[in-house]
């Protein structure tokens, strides 16, 4: 028997109290019970240990949004493995490319086994190659079971219970370190944050793989209340059919990132709204990527009418490091925005608060106070905590914070700890007590001695006409002190050449910045996140820059 303390022990009080509370797979149409899962995983992780898993061996995990993505993680850990769910290719166009990156991230974790969905067996050939990583199928590892006569390892607290990567990771993977004293820490502090009860339900689309998917998934699963979950697939192929169906389950907390809401709103008009019943809905988690100040408003406006509320848009700031949950605002508030003056904000490192209706205001999300158990600092350059209104990095400390990283060049993680603190790599400013997250450090441009940050530059152009979808991204041109704007379009020819003459005058009337060289693509060319952001750096290798 797994302690408490553990991701298996904590499964396995929930399969006891809560035997026939499922699990439903919406995209593959299977349920699971938790008393099924609890046992499915307990099968497989005897399995895991006559297959010589050794304690925290990073044991990875291919799996689609189905229910043996859950049995492979708590299977692993009950081995005394570290689940580590291994990313999936975000469309055709990664395809090709998939098999050398996912080799990148098993040489990054030493990994020796990957545990294979059965749905995935077509492509264990071409991932195998001349690889040494064995890649297991599920369904033939569990077609007898030994539990019985398998002795599980005792594990505890701070043994290493998962590893993930981040959805950055590219060239130089890095996997976040997680005990399970990091894991069932972050879930409680989500449990609190949210006061997530008996009557609630979780329903989610973003992958099982991607931090928010993951733990968002678990922090109904391990709180012993139904979770419903999709495919990203099903989402993004039809975002108003998920909404629907979002809405027959009852689920009352989801999360994604504000470009899924910005989808919903596309999808579903105003005149349909009425369709739709969402007055069960609680909690919409809004973080990952900026939030925007038009995109929320729009969305609490557009689905009132079906019962969407006041306070159910829930901002909030989190990372892969921290076991997701970093800052929450108070529950029953309405979302919180700042406006301050984007040029103090950029030159200056300091959030000047204006007048909304001013050219130069820019709103900024406020996303509450840190959760339970987490403390944050936000700091200069030299490391000193900065006043209120001070722009700087954000720094967490906590229980549920990793203390490190697996990966194959140590030096792409050095520094990122300063006095037992984490550094985030974001930008922010606290105002009586209240975090407000202004970008990323590596997304500040500077340009003829001018900082701007990249999601102002975008923000600038996305609602001109010719736009695909309003899709563009802007990061910095190395060496030649200009920004390079790439944005997806379907127009061609002249009317190609019209709108990139927008785009510059654009930026030039709003921000003053002259210095951009527009690049147009086709529709869907921008390289994306495993949770759908636009990926700036990737996109400027697009190019060819």
């Amino acid at each position: 028997m797994h302690s408490a303390e553990t991701l298996p022990g904590r499964l396995a009080e929930i399969a006891a109290a809560f035997p026939a509370v499922p699990a439903t797979f919406w995209s593959v149409s299977e349920t699971v019970p938790y008393a099924e899962l609890h046992r499915r995983s307990g099968v497989l992780a005897a399995a895991l240990v006559r297959h010589g898993v050794a304690r925290g061996e990073p044991v990875g995990i291919l799996c689609p949004n189905a229910p043996e993505f859950l049995v492979a993680l708590f299977a692993a850990a009950a081995a005394g493995g570290a689940a580590t769910p291994l990313p999936l290719p975000a469309g055709a166009k990664q395809t090709a490319a998939f098999p050398q990156r996912l080799s990148a991230i098993t040489a990054a974790a030493g990994m020796r086994t990957v545990l294979v969905s059965h749905r995935f067996a077509a492509m264990v050939p071409a991932l195998a190659g001349d690889s040494t990583v064995n890649f297991l199928d599920i369904g033939e590892l569990t077609a007898e079971d030994h539990s019985a006569e398998t002795l599980l390892p005792a594990i505890g607290a701070d043994d290493l219970a998962v590893v993930q990567f981040t959805s950055g990771s590219t060239a130089t993977p890095k996997g976040v370190r997680l005990t399970h004293r990091n894991v069932l820490s972050g879930l409680a502090a989500i449990r609190t944050g949210i006061a997530l009860d008996l009557d609630d339900r979780g329903g989610f689309w973003l992958p099982l793989f991607h931090d928010m998917g993951l733990f968002g998934t678990l922090s109904a699963i391990l709180r012993g209340i139904q979770a419903h979950v999709w495919s990203p697939l099903a989402f993004v192929k039809d975002p108003a059919r998920w909404l629907a169906q979002f809405a027959e389950s009852g689920s009352t907390i989801t999360a994604m990132p504000n470009f899924g809401y910005e989808a919903l709103l596309a999808a579903v008009p105003p005149a349909e709204v009425t369709g739709y019943d969402l007055s069960r809905w609680r909690i919409a988690f809004n973080g990952s990527e900026p939030i925007s100040y038009e995109v929320v408003d729009a969305f609490r406006k557009r689905f009132a009418p079906a019962g969407f509320g006041e306070s159910t848009m829930f901002g909030v700031y989190g990372m892969a490091e921290a076991t997701l949950a970093v800052a929450f605002p108070p529950l029953g508030r309405a979302p919180h925005f700042e406006w301050v003056d984007r040029t103090w904000l950029a030159d200056d490192a300091v959030a000047l608060p204006v007048a909304p209706e001013l050219p130069s205001a820019r709103a900024v999300a406020g996303v509450g106070a840190p959760v339970d158990g987490m403390r944050l600092r936000v700091v200069d350059l030299d490391g000193t905590d900065l006043p209120d209104g001070g722009v700087g990095e954000i720094l967490i400390r906590g229980g549920s914070v990793t203390d490190g990283y697996l990966t194959a060049d140590p030096a792409s993680v050095a520094g990122l700890f300063a006095d037992g603190w984490l550094r985030t790599g974001d930008l922010g400013y606290l105002r009586a007590g209240e975090l407000f997250v202004t970008g990323r450090c590596k997304d500040m441009i500077t340009v003829r001695g001018v900082n701007y940050y990249a999601q102002d530059v975008e923000a600038t152009v996305r609602g001109l006409p010719g736009l695909y979808r309003g899709r563009c991204t802007a990061a910095a041109e190395p060496d030649a002190d200009v920004i390079t704007l790439i944005a997806e379009t379907e127009l061609t020819g002249a009317a190609a050449d019209r709108l990139a003459e927008r785009i510059r005058a654009a930026t030039g009337e709003e921000l003053g910045l002259t210095a951009v060289e527009v690049h147009l693509v086709a529709p869907r060319s921008i390289p994306r996140t495993s949770s759908g952001k636009l990926r700036r750096q990737a996109a400027r290798r697009l190019v060819g820059q």
